[in-house]
């Protein structure tokens, strides 16, 4: 897979997500396992709305993926109003042994282009308690809050969460789009496992979360990993240093960031088997310190843009 001239070192494969729980560090993302309504108001968001029109094919994808090596699956009860993690659930279970689902719970879903944050104790648990139902089983590996809501402090969110980790329905903790502030302040209630902030070559903003996150061992997962903009154009600065190693610049931007901390597990979502394996394949790929350091400048301007937020 690698160029003989690349003398990089290929990062670890594999991270012991909450200490205990051994993930590949290429998960799968089954967001992009859903339809939209017909006219949508948003077609940005539509696509997240409905179970897939063609279900029989992404099971054959959610299957594909656990067979060819992938032992993190990552959905959201916000996915198609519960119906992504039904789908999951129907392609997976009984779930492999070493599988392990991540769920999300406190997003309202009041229509396709809404997204609405609710971090009401009991509305959490309910959720959780539905999450376990849709996906047939006693505990989850891995439950996140989907966004915390400003209406509630923090500690409460978090603590609804502790709790059902206290009653042996959740085995751990994690956040989604959140600083380093709160992640500190979520920690004084729970051990946060893993945070899951929007994060790639092009879109730097939480450079800090992911410093910290590798300084307290806790998992980053980048949700649209592979989003690279202008940089991945044909002539691009990817592109070229996808030639170099003899990849693709999708696997190339990967690979950044599987070398850009030990803790970072991208979960890219695909609707084709084909581009799953193609996803796998940036585990094998060496980076020089050379390549690492000039995709690194790529996103330098949107970092302190992130950081001066």
């Amino acid at each position: 897979m690698t160029n003989s001239k690349n003398t990089g070192l290929v990062p670890p494969s594999a991270f012991a997500l909450g200490g205990d729980l051994n993930v590949t560090r290429i998960g799968y993302g089954a967001m992009r396992l859903a339809d939209g309504p017909e006219r949508p108001a948003d077609p940005a968001a539509a696509a997240i709305w409905r179970p897939p029109a063609d279900r029989a094919a992404a099971l054959d994808v959610l299957r594909a993926a656990v067979e060819a090596g992938v032992n993190l699956i990552d959905t959201a009860d916000a996915y198609a109003l519960g119906a992504n993690e039904e789908l999951v659930a129907e392609a997976l279970h009984p779930y492999a042994e070493g599988v392990a689902v991540a769920t999300k719970i406190g997003v309202l879903r009041p229509a396709p282009d809404e997204w609405v944050p609710l971090g009401h104790p009991a509305y959490l648990r309910q959720q959780a308690e539905l999450a376990l139902r849709r996906l047939k089983v006693d505990r989850l590996d891995l439950l996140y809050l989907h966004r915390l809501d400003p209406a509630y402090p923090i500690a409460e969110q978090v603590g609804t969460l502790r709790r059902l980790q206290e009653e042996g329905k959740v085995r751990h903790i994690g956040l989604s789009e959140v600083t380093v502030d709160q992640v500190r302040e979520a920690r004084e209630t729970a051990p946060i496992a893993a945070v899951q902030n929007l994060y790639n070559l092009a879109t730097r903003g939480h450079e800090a979360v992911v410093d910290y996150a590798a300084e307290h061992g806790i998992a980053f997962v980048p949700f649209f990993p592979i989003a690279m903009g202008a940089h991945a154009g044909p002539d691009g600065p990817v592109a070229e240093v996808a030639r170099q190693i003899g990849a693709t610049p999708a696997q190339t931007a990967l690979a950044w960031l599987l070398r850009r901390s030990d803790t970072i597990v991208p979960i890219p979502g695909t609707s084709s088997a084909a581009h799953l394996k193609e996803n796998l394949a940036a585990l094998e790929l060496a980076l020089s310190d050379e390549q690492f350091a000039a995709l690194s400048a790529l996103g330098q301007d949107e970092a302190a843009d992130g950081v001066a937020a």
